[in-house]
Formats: structure tokens, C-alpha cells, sequence
């Protein structure tokens, strides 16, 4: 395996991209490659496999996809049915989306066809975009394998395999789909693997698929991006909402993702946001595709300021102008607080990274500053301050008390319905302050129709 750690680069065209794609490539605003994009597009122009490691948001889309679309390119456009060119996998749909989205702008006029195959969408729709062929199809592993196994999509014809977040889909348990799929590709493929970072399981996959691979890493595994500005506000999980609503009110922070650990934990997070008077979307596994991307669709075009999520979408997010990542809760694995925090700072921008950290999380913050290699500055300690009293409850109303006027919310002129039985027993009721999701407790019966069961006689 063969290490190359570029620094500088050349532009597009002394790279190896020629033609219409070099045209459309400085259009999207594409001028002078990043440095994962020198490293990476020569040798997957000569047709060699690539094995890369670089930050999150720098680029890592456009280094594996301009040399495979300068050979489909090259090919013309005859397609076979229900075949792809190239796969391109990614472990979210948030990301393949947004591969998509990107590889479509790259090859704007350019009679290049793609498509997205995903779990939690119309089949029918996906079988249909399949049905004549594809250049480039980017995919989530699971929805994929059903598709090839029900022979809906073939990959004989597939000639490149590319793997984005390729230790990303190892956590999440797609590493066998994965297997599956390469082995269904073409014999003579070129296969390229990208991420942020190489655990040893994946360089040990590497090996399994690819085929004497260039190994090309622009940064230590775990760097985090220069620009961003990180820091750690210690405080307790009671006083992490009140921080939070605080650090929110200032106008600097313009465009935000708040990380939490768990789909509860967004969840609660943005019902805590809505009654702080902020406005909120949010994103994890438990959204429909719909709603997720409808999420981050208000998130993007600036209708939403602030977005929740989890991780499942710290690595599909690409949105220009994030100015600022807020870990509300550290992750488990430390790993993704790299893919979190790479939100912002993208593409060179300047970027705020900040961590509510728990004392009970510690272990947690001290797994992270050995990943990233730098101790985290303090930026404020909430740890001696009392924790926020719990907010009133609603006022309740007399309980019992019979000569109390009941409220009566009919509309007006509205006759009362049933027959009156029951009134006294339910006038004065105080008001509901369950807890979410727990059902109102039943009146124990006590025999059939409410009576007491006559007793049998001996």
C-alpha cells in the first residue's frame, strides 16, 4: 500500500480532468482542488484503487467523482437495463442525497443520469429510475441488497465501487451488505474507499476488496479543521436547557445544529427549544425520509435557524454558512464528534464547535481530546452555580367543590349532549399533568356495568 500526503495542488486540468466536466467543475464554484482532491484523482484516473483518509468537509465528493465521471463520460450513453456504471454507497440517506445532489450540479448538460436508492421511500419509483440504466447510482446498502436480490437492479455491469464513510457503515452493521454487494459487481472493478477515519476493521476490509490500493491521507485520522474554534462549557444535564436557550439568543449564531445522543433526547431538546420561543426542526432515524428531508430542506434555505439531530445525520449534512455545532450531550463513540463538528468550518469557512459537558460524561470528553489530540479549552464552568428550579405547575382548579361553576366550552346556543349522569363526579377535575405518553388511569369496575356483583347464595 503506498502512502501519499499531498500538501499543494494544481488545478482541475493538470490533474487529468479535461473536457465539458472541466467546464461544469469551475461553474459549481469548483476552482482549485483541495488537497484530498490532488491526492486522489490522479491515481483513480489511472484506474488504481484508493484507500483515503481526510477531514470531514474537505472534499472528499468531488475527489472520487470527477475521475469516474470523466471515464462514463468517455463512454457515451449507451446503457444496459436495470444496470449502473458506478455505486457509490453511502451509510445515510442524508448523504447519499447529498452525493447525489452533488454529482447532478457536477454534470449539469452533461447527459449523465443518475439515481437514489433508499430505504424509507416509494420502491416502485426507485425500480422505475433503474428500469432503462444508470451512470452513477448512489445507494444505501439495505434498500440495495433487496433490489439486487428481487433482480430489480443488476451490478454485473458496475465498473466502480466507491465506499463514502466507510467506517460509518461498519457501526452501523452494513459491513456484510457491503461484501455482498462488491462481490455482485463487475470482476474488474476500481474501488475506492473514503472517510474521515480508518479503524483497523476497515483497513482490514480494504484489503478483503480492493486490489493493491493507494493509500492517500491529507491529515492524521481524527483532525479536526483549523478553522474551527472549538470549546467546553461545563455544566450539569438539569442546566444544560437553560444554557442553551442563553447561548441561542445571541444573533451571532446565525445557522446552528444542536447534537443530541439519543432520538429521545432530540425529541425533548426541541419540544425544550419551541417552549423557550425558538424555532426548530428536527432530524433522526424515527422521521419518515419525507420529513427528514423536509427538515433539513427549512434548514438549508434559512426558513429553520436551528436544527436537532443525531448522528445518524452528522455525516449527511452539507449545508454553506453553519456557524455554529452545539453538543448537547458528547457521543458514545468519540469518532463522531469529529463528523459532527465538521458541519462548520467547511470548505475553509470559519466555524464555532461548542460541547455542554457533565460531569457524568467525562470519560467521554477525555475519549474525544485523545482522538483529536488537543485538550479542549474551557469556556465557562456552570458547575458551582444551584441547578434551575423546576417550572410551576399549571394552576389546578378546586378540586370537589360542587357549588363551583364548571366552564363550559360549548359553542354558543349548543344544547348539552347525554343525560346528565356523571356530572358530579367529574365537575372541578384538576387539570391533566401527566407525563407524555402515559395513559389516564381507569376507575377500578367492579362487576359488569359498574355494580357490585351480587353475592351467590350459599
Amino acid at each position: 500500500m503506498t502512502n501519499e500526503n499531498i500538501v499543494e495542488s494544481a488545478g482541475f486540468a493538470e490533474l487529468g480532468i479535461s473536457g465539458p466536466l472541466l467546464k461544469t467543475t469551475a461553474g459549481a464554484g469548483f476552482d482549485m482542488p483541495k488537497p484530498i482532491q490532488a491526492g486522489a484523482i490522479p491515481p483513480l484516473l489511472e484506474g488504481r484503487d484508493v484507500l483515503a483518509v481526510a477531514q470531514t468537509g474537505s472534499g472528499k465528493t468531488a475527489a472520487f467523482s470527477l475521475p469516474i465521471l470523466t471515464k462514463i463520460i468517455a463512454l457515451g450513453t449507451k446503457r444496459l437495463p436495470k444496470t449502473a456504471r458506478a455505486l457509490i454507497l453511502a451509510p445515510t440517506r442524508e448523504l447519499a442525497v447529498q452525493i447525489e445532489e452533488t454529482i447532478r450540479v457536477l454534470t449539469k448538460g452533461l447527459h449523465v443520469s443518475t439515481a437514489l436508492v433508499l430505504g424509507g421511500v416509494s420502491r416502485f419509483s426507485q425500480v422505475k429510475k433503474m428500469a432503462p440504466g444508470v451512470d452513477v447510482l448512489v445507494a444505501t446498502p439495505g434498500r440495495l441488497v433487496d433490489l439486487v436480490r428481487e433482480g430489480e437492479v443488476s451490478l454485473q455491469e458496475t465498473r466502480w465501487l466507491v465506499l463514502d464513510e466507510a467506517d460509518r457503515m461498519l457501526d452501523m452493521g452494513f459491513i456484510h451488505d457491503v461484501k455482498r454487494l462488491a462481490k455482485a459487481t463487475h470482476r474488474d472493478r476500481q474501488t475506492a474507499l473514503f472517510s474521515a477515519t480508518m479503524p483497523e476493521e476497515i483497513a482490514a476490509l480494504a484489503e478483503g476488496i480492493m486490489k493493491q490500493p493507494v493509500r492517500v491521507e491529507v491529515a492524521p485520522q481524527g483532525t479536526t479543521a483549523a478553522e474551527i474554534k472549538q470549546s467546553v462549557v461545563l455544566a450539569r444535564t438539569k442546566q444544560k436547557r437553560k444554557i442553551l436557550s442563553t447561548m441561542l439568543a445571541d444573533e451571532a449564531m446565525r445557522q446552528v445544529i444542536v447534537f443530541a445522543r439519543t432520538k429521545h433526547g432530540a425529541d425533548r431538546v426541541t419540544r425544550d427549544l419551541e417552549r423557550d420561543g425558538f424555532e426548530a426542526a428536527v432530524i433522526h432515524g424515527n422521521k419518515s425520509q419525507n420529513a427528514r428531508q423536509k427538515a433539513l430542506n427549512g434548514f438549508r434555505d434559512g426558513s429553520v435557524r436551528i436544527l436537532v439531530a443525531t448522528d445518524i445525520a452528522a455525516r449527511g449534512i452539507d449545508v454553506p454558512g453553519i456557524s455554529h455545532v452545539v453538543n448537547f450531550d458528547l457521543p458514545d463513540e468519540a469518532e463522531s464528534y469529529v463528523h459532527r463538528i465538521g458541519r462548520t468550518g467547511r470548505n475553509g469557512a470559519d466555524g464555532i464547535a461548542i460541547t455542554l459537558c457533565d460531569p457524568t460524561e467525562s470519560a467521554k470528553l477525555r475519549q474525544v481530546e485523545k482522538i483529536i489530540r488537543m485538550k479542549l479549552p474551557v469556556a465557562a464552568d456552570h458547575l458551582d452555580q444551584p441547578d434551575p428550579k423546576p417550572e410551576p405547575r399549571a394552576a389546578m382548579e378546586p378540586a370537589n367543590d360542587r357549588n363551583a361553576p364548571r366552564a363550559d366550552k360549548r359553542p354558543q346556543g349548543q344544547k348539552p349532549r347525554g343525560n346528565g349522569f356523571g356530572k358530579k363526579l367529574f365537575s372541578g377535575r384538576p387539570a391533566d399533568d401527566r407525563p407524555e405518553g402515559r395513559k389516564p388511569s381507569r376507575p377500578k369496575r367492579r362487576g359488569f356495568g359498574g355494580r357490585k356483583p351480587a353475592t351467590r347464595a350459599a
